[in-house]
């Protein structure tokens, strides 16, 4: 059995119903197009991999974390982070949600409720 030395944290979140900035939403996620001050500032928190999916207007974030991570203070850590005020805002374009929550207002913890033995 392989265990695993990471947290790992599952995210979820809504974006606008509207086709357009749905598909610019991805454009802005496509592989290297996220402000690297952005990757850096996760990696920099503890984050070391993160992945995004999309079914219709639900997003599901896969957070992969260091074994120590502190959720609630790396959040903290994150929006002091340079620019990430600037991406939060341009990222609330495509999210159904107001220009003034933080990203860890928006993205919304799920509760694991089944693993595979």
């Amino acid at each position: 059995m392989n265990v695993r030395s990471f947290k790992r944290f599952c995210k979820t979140m809504e974006l606008r119903e509207d086709i357009a900035l749905i598909e610019a939403y991805k454009m802005a996620h496509k592989k290297g197009a996220a402000w690297p001050e952005i990757t850096q500032g996760m990696k920099e928190v503890g984050i070391l991999d993160m992945e995004i999916y999309l079914s219709g207007t639900k997003l599901f974030m896969i957070m992969d974390c260091t074994e120590d991570f502190n959720h609630e203070q790396a959040m903290i850590e994150l929006a002091r982070k340079p620019r990430q005020n600037e991406w939060e805002q341009y990222m609330s374009e495509f999210q159904a949600t107001t220009l003034e929550a933080s990203a860890d207002q928006k993205w919304h913890l799920m509760e694991q409720i089944y693993k595979m033995e």
